[in-house]
């Protein structure tokens, strides 16, 4: 029985797991840091990571001998090495806005329509590699001419674990210099920013086996998303997940690249040759009931507010919410959009208020799987969001589909370790270990008369468009 790690590097915090071959979690660990910022500028020590990556390993290694591990991270943190293998600065993290210039220089250059078709983005972020690259050549030449090798995070780490240039291509998707209809790297793009292939990583599939570390296989991971999109068992069309944590995350798997079309918002992303991920987000979902927790319920256990919300039949008795507190990403991109409430008196409480929230993240979420324009089955939840049964019962009322829980909640690392497992030879390929490992909790059906749902949904889509036109006094 091998025991497999995967490790998720996300933006502020490591999380490490140690399963079974069976999927069962023996041990666990998490480490926090905190980024370093400074206007637009968002950093972080590369070697901290490594660092911190020891740690988690040494702490689980010691309880349990590990067989093969894996490691996910954050996309988009790019780490510029010298010919030495030392890195020329810090880290810049995916939340870094310096090159803003650049990304509009290569948009132009471009255009959307080309970048989508080809690596399947469907803008042009300041935060995204190439332009950060662009800007390393423009703004500091004198780096530029020491530049030696450009990596990823997880690129950077599977170097000082095993001292090859290695990658994987699903965290290279949103660089913006992978094709993902061929698997292999942009050369245009490349030549556009001012390098070629001998500064990148080779490139993988995700679950190879690329070196060994203390006696563990070493195997490529993926990108956090993808990761958590096979942890959580999506491996055929028709499946959705949804993660309702700070932000709300929807994932759907598709054979095939959706067509552009002007306005197009959703990215697609490389999971396999033939298998893409596509991608949309918003950034509050259970952030806003934290937020109206701490304000209105003076951080009371989130039982007693589902209950509060459980007394308000659908529809909050008129009052409807719109969730934008932090702008609007997708479908419609406006960052100074601001959140709003419609429709209350006398007669509502903060059980209403509650409920509400939940409805307008329920629809929100019903939204996405319309835009995606794909054949819905089910909707896996994970994330904070699937703790609660009333908001998960909201969520198959308002989308009209099935809502399923899982037994695991740490699905970004069980993905993780089931990649590891592949690359060591425990699972002979990655469907049939999903289909052996990620088990069902609960299934939540639609329960609400259709005609009250579609009404509700209906009442936010015009609030949301109300303010959209009308936003600001």
């Amino acid at each position: 029985m091998k025991r497999l790690m995967g490790i998720d590097i996300g933006t502020t915090s490591l999380k490490g797991c140690v399963f079974d071959e069976n999927g069962n979690e023996l041990a666990s660990v998490t480490k926090a840091y905190t980024l370093i910022t400074e206007g637009d500028r968002v950093e972080f020590p590369a070697e901290k990571y490594f660092e911190l990556f020891k740690e988690a390993y040494d702490e689980l290694s010691q309880k349990f001998p590990i067989d093969a591990f894996a490691i996910d991270t954050q996309g988009e943190t790019l780490i510029f090495l010298d010919k030495n293998g030392e890195p020329l600065m810090n880290a810049i993290v995916w939340l870094d806005n310096r090159a803003e210039s650049q990304a509009k220089a290569m948009e132009e250059k471009f255009g959307l329509k080309a970048i989508y078709e080809v690596t399947g983005q469907t803008e042009v972020p300041a935060g995204y590699p190439a332009p950060k690259v662009l800007w390393l050549k423009e703004e500091r030449p004198d780096l530029f001419a020491k530049l030696d090798k450009i990596l990823l995070l997880e690129d950077y780490l599977l170097y000082r674990i095993t001292g090859k240039f290695v990658c994987e291509r699903s965290l290279y998707s949103s660089t913006l210099y992978l094709d993902i209809r061929t698997g292999e790297y942009w050369s245009e793009m490349l030549e556009f920013i001012g390098i070629n292939e001998k500064y990148l990583p080779v490139l993988h599939e995700s679950g190879e086996k690329v070196g060994e570390y203390n006696g563990a296989v070493v195997c490529t991971g993926a990108l956090d998303q993808i990761s958590g999109f096979i942890g959580s068992g999506i491996i055929k069309e028709g499946m959705v997940s949804e993660m309702t944590g700070t932000a709300l995350a929807v994932c759907a798997l598709s054979k095939k690249i959706p067509p552009y079309f002007e306005g197009i918002k959703v990215p697609v992303y490389y999971v396999a040759k033939g298998k893409y991920c596509l991608l949309m987000w918003a950034p509050t979902a259970g952030m806003l009931m934290e937020w109206y927790r701490k304000n209105f319920y003076d951080n009371a256990d989130y039982k007693i507010i589902d209950e509060e919300a459980a007394a308000v039949s659908l529809g909050s008795e008129g009052l409807v919410f719109s969730p934008n507190m932090c702008g609007s990403v997708m479908p419609e991109k406006d960052s100074d959009l601001k959140g709003g409430v419609y429709g209350f008196d006398l007669k509502h409480t903060k059980g209403h208020f509650a409920r509400a929230i939940m409805e307008a993240i329920a629809c929100l979420l019903r939204q996405y799987l319309e835009y995606l324009r794909l054949p819905i089955e089910e909707i896996i939840s994970i994330g904070g969001g699937s703790k609660s049964p009333l908001w998960l019962q909201i969520k198959a009322d308002i989308t009209r589909k099935k809502v399923v829980t899982l037994k695991n909640k740490e699905t970004g690392c069980l993905g993780t370790a089931i990649y590891a497992g592949y690359g060591c030879g425990a699972y002979t390929d990655i469907v049939s270990a999903v289909k052996g490992l990620v088990k069902v909790k609960n299934e939540t059906q639609p329960k609400a008369d259709q005609i009250t749902a579609d009404a509700v949904y209906q009442k936010y889509l015009r609030f949301d468009k109300l303010l959209l036109e009308r936003k600001g006094l």
